[in-house]
């Protein structure tokens, strides 16, 4: 049986996948009654689900009218997709953000699961067995050889 955290999350993207403009407002403490948890909850599965290594902006506003907007970023293009990576990886990338970044790639339909988890493992802070900042050096020039490799046509 899944959990809560799940069940919000998945909410949140099929609630995301049906706007037409890939923008969603929701109220926290609506959302927690509908669930029936605790507002905390929501906070929890947007700021560890709905980050920008995954995809997505996120805004909030408090108050008594307050929101939080979540919106998915597209990667419409192969072209597109390789500036991201680009962007993205830079010298340096530490584990959290290189697998939000697969996480993305592979929630766009652009790498497999298998290519991800592949990717994934030979990254790894208990693989590149290295002091900081030299493995998240190593660990960018592997993922960027990696996916320029598995992405280029």
């Amino acid at each position: 049986m899944r959990n809560v955290s799940e069940i919000i999350e998945q909410y949140l993207k099929q609630t995301l996948q049906q706007s037409p403009d890939g923008v969603i407002e929701i109220q926290r403490n609506e959302l927690a009654d509908q669930f029936n948890c605790v507002p905390s909850q929501i906070n929890y599965v947007i700021s560890t689900r709905f980050t920008l290594e995954k995809g997505y902006i996120v805004e909030s506003k408090r108050g008594g009218g307050g929101y939080i907007r979540i919106q998915r970023i597209e990667l419409q293009s192969h072209g597109a997709v390789m500036d991201h990576i680009f962007q993205t990886i830079g010298t340096h990338m530490d584990q959290l953000a290189s697998e939000g970044l697969l996480y993305q790639l592979e929630e766009g339909g652009f790498i497999t699961s298998r290519e991800a988890a592949f990717m994934k493992a030979a990254i790894t802070r208990e693989v590149l067995i290295l002091k900081l900042p030299l493995r998240d050096e190593i660990r960018a020039r592997i993922l960027k050889a990696m996916l320029i490799s598995l992405l280029s046509k």
